[in-house]
């Protein structure tokens, strides 16, 4: 089934699109409004003692995220480990959606009410602290199942079934799915004061488990040889491996640069929805309010002209080499971070965006790309693990945490409706992520150097 030339056949297109796009959908749930969740539900219209006498919602937002990712990448490595062993993508990635969606749509029912009459709690500390440590769990189970469906199988059958020939291009589509998907649940961020998060989770979680349905009758698994060779366990590690390093020195190199970038990414972040409402005073309301036809009208061009422009980018790096778009991303997504500390007021902070965005884009095509080329054949499915490794657990776990700490020295405090003092993040975060972002490069032009040197001999 793996296509060996530039083409991919339309049902593996596809097949990369629906499932690309709905695990976005799933991922940025979870990112955008499990965050949200914590701070307008849970802790909203609690008491001051209640607030003062369980965890701070900044730590626990930051709490959950490290944790998920924690589980995160236990199942990639897990559960990727497995599909090679069997050689088999697809019980994975169906059976996965199908859970993933059921899990989303459980938070549906999470409240502090509902853990009140459940655990029978009087203590409004207690009812909050439990509530608290029910969304994070229920966060975790999410991750892990979410994993093993997309980062675990789905990822490992995208390698499966391309080549270096079309990787890029397929890499420019796949970037773009997280960003169409963010949009789509920014939409719906909106409708959050008249529908609920209820709504919201148990509604996307449906089209979650369909999705997965779905994969039961169209997804089609690569030739992947069972690897019976080795011990389960031996495999599951076999990316720590002193000798594997070194004999993957590129891969390394290409995983190091792809963790500076999304810990940069995960230092605001997991703030920015926050920030936005709290600090920039933005209101998706207002915003649609405003819009004319002739504003909507420049905006799909826009969209329009971006879109082409990164599928063009990826086509482009796959004929002319990926190595050459790098630092050029790098540099763009550093000075769209900086700048957007700057920013007063949210026309300027959508502006300084886009060359963040642009530069964000374009270096996951390349990289990303660069990753699936450089995997060893056999060991795909393991080496996801040691990819979410780079991607996921390592950002989400010290991105949090500097902007939770760069948030501290410019953090604002408000008194909500509730008469409840409350905190909110502050410009700082997006100045300490552009620092992040700059280290990028020490892992870029080392792998640059590598390339040049292989090339002349």
């Amino acid at each position: 089934m793996q296509k060996k030339g530039s083409g991919l056949g339309a049902k593996i297109w596809l097949n990369i699109i629906i499932f690309g796009f709905i695990g976005q959908i799933a991922w940025a749930v979870e990112n955008m409004f499990f965050n949200t969740f914590l701070y307008n539900s849970v802790y909203n219209g609690a008491s001051q003692a209640a607030v003062n006498g369980s965890i701070d919602v900044m730590s626990a937002i930051s709490t959950m995220v490290a944790a998920s990712a924690s589980f995160t990448v236990l199942a990639t490595f897990l559960m990727g480990t497995l599909s090679d062993k069997i050689g088999k993508r697809k019980p994975f990635i169906s059976i996965g959606y199908i859970l993933w969606g059921i899990v989303t749509a459980v938070f549906g029912v999470i409240s502090r009410d509902n853990t009140a009459k459940l655990f029978h709690l009087t203590d409004e500390v207690r009812i909050l602290t439990v509530t608290v440590a029910i969304v994070i769990v229920m966060d975790c189970v999410m991750s892990f199942i979410g994993s093993t469906g997309n980062d675990a199988a789905f990822n490992a059958w995208v390698t499966d079934v391309t080549s270096t020939k079309n990787r890029a291009t397929v890499e420019s589509v796949l970037t773009l799915l997280p960003l169409v998907a963010t949009a789509g649940v920014m939409g719906l961020a909106g409708a959050v004061e008249s529908i609920g998060y209820n709504v919201i989770f148990i509604g996307l979680g449906g089209i979650v488990t369909v999705c997965g349905i779905l994969g039961l009758f169209t997804v089609k698994d690569a030739n992947v040889q069972p690897q019976t060779e080795g011990s389960y366990w031996k495999d599951i590690v076999y990316g720590f491996r002193p000798s594997v390093v070194k004999e993957n020195k590129k891969l390394y190199l290409a995983l190091s640069a792809n963790c500076f970038t999304s810990t940069a990414f995960q230092v605001f972040f997991p703030y920015i929805f926050i920030y936005l409402g709290n600090v920039m005073h933005f209101s998706l309301d207002n915003v649609m309010a405003s819009l004319t036809p002739a504003i909507m009208a420049v905006a799909a061009v826009v969209v329009i002209a971006a879109v082409a422009m990164v599928i063009l980018a990826g086509r482009l790096m796959d004929k002319l080499g990926k190595e050459k778009f790098m630092v050029f991303s790098v540099v763009l997504y550093f000075l769209g971070l900086f700048a957007a500390g700057f920013a007063k007021n949210i026309v300027v902070f959508f502006i300084c965006a886009v060359p963040a965005l642009l530069g964000w884009a374009l270096f996951g095509i390349a990289m990303n790309a660069s990753v699936r080329d450089f995997m060893p054949e056999g060991k795909i499915g393991s080496f996801q693990g040691i990819r979410i490794l780079f991607y996921v657990l390592i950002p989400m776990i010290i991105g949090p945490f500097i902007g939770n700490v760069v948030c501290r020295f410019s953090e604002i405090t408000y008194t909500n409706e509730y008469g409840v003092v409350t905190s909110a993040p502050g410009n700082v975060m997006f100045w300490a992520a552009a620092a992040v972002a700059v280290l990028t490069l020490i892992p870029v032009l080392i792998l640059r150097r590598k390339s040049r040197n292989m090339q002349a001999q």
